[in-house]
């Protein structure tokens, strides 16, 4: 479990440098779509008293010097450093050089949530990735599920928060194997969109107990069976059997108890308990 852990925090970690050191992510920013109340920086060569910061507006606008309201809601950076340099060569400046960037991005956030080591929102900065929205949520911790669910809001524009599944308004675009997505699966490192919500659940989980090396409680895995789950609890010991293994299992609130082989599958929530063999 430990190194599970460890290997997911480098996997993230990664992400993240690659996600603000790769050459890309200029050029994401630069077709990043500015809306209210993303904050810019403008600066114009050799024009000090134009340069500065300026806070997108409830309309859409920014108020520029000697130009005046310019529409920047809707536009990529790319497309506004365009229309400043329009306007400014309309008889004001020669040859502008106009240089925009996103120093605070406020209009666009996906949310991720559950087992994260920092829950809550991240600011879309251009193309934000899957693997990039996870890592800059501190990454997973060694309680999460094996997988993860991505939610999209059912109509355009909902502006409801984080997500649940099953909720009203609430659509489930698709569910992602963390381990196939740590080894590089490029089809699930999918690009998200404001409003989504990535949803880390928590692991199901079986106990095992009895005459087992490391008895706890152990993270379920797809398919598990009874001999899988003992040799996760370390094997049993000298005065173990495998011959009598026992699983408890809760049905509909009653509880049942049956004798197991090592190729019976359990269930989350299961108690596998490994018994004292006979002499």
């Amino acid at each position: 479990m430990k190194n599970r852990t460890m290997k997911r925090h480098l996997l993230f970690a990664l992400a993240a440098m690659l996600a603000y050191a790769s050459p890309a992510a200029a050029f994401q920013q630069a077709e990043y779509t500015v809306g209210p109340p993303d904050v810019l920086s403008v600066s114009v060569w050799g024009e000090a008293a134009m340069s500065g910061k300026y806070v997108v507006g409830a309309d859409g606008d920014i108020q520029f010097p000697l130009v005046g309201r310019v529409r920047v809601a809707g536009l990529t950076v790319r497309a506004i450093e365009a229309e400043l340099r329009s306007r400014l060569s309309d008889g004001l400046l020669k040859n502008p050089q106009v240089t925009v960037e996103v120093v605070e991005y406020r209009s666009q956030r996906v949310f991720v949530i559950g087992e994260v080591g920092t829950p809550g929102p991240v600011a879309l900065t251009g193309t934000t990735t899957l693997l990039e929205a996870l890592a800059r949520a501190g990454s997973m911790t060694d309680r999460a599920g094996g997988d993860l669910l991505l939610l999209r809001p059912a109509r355009p524009g909902q502006d409801a928060g984080p997500l649940l599944p099953g909720a009203p308004g609430t659509t489930e675009i698709r569910r992602v194997n963390i381990q196939e997505l740590q080894v590089g699966a490029v089809s699930d490192n999918i690009e998200l969109r404001d409003g989504d919500t990535v949803f880390v659940p928590r692991a199901e989980t079986i106990d095992v107990l009895g005459q087992v090396n490391s008895p706890g409680r152990y993270g379920m895995e797809k398919d598990m069976t009874v001999l899988r789950a003992i040799s996760l609890a370390g094997g049993v010991t000298r005065l173990g059997s495998t011959k009598r293994v026992r699983i408890i299992r809760i049905d509909n609130g009653k509880k049942t108890e049956r004798s197991a082989k090592l190729d019976d599958r359990v269930r989350a929530g299961d108690t596998v308990m490994v018994l004292t063999r006979l002499f």
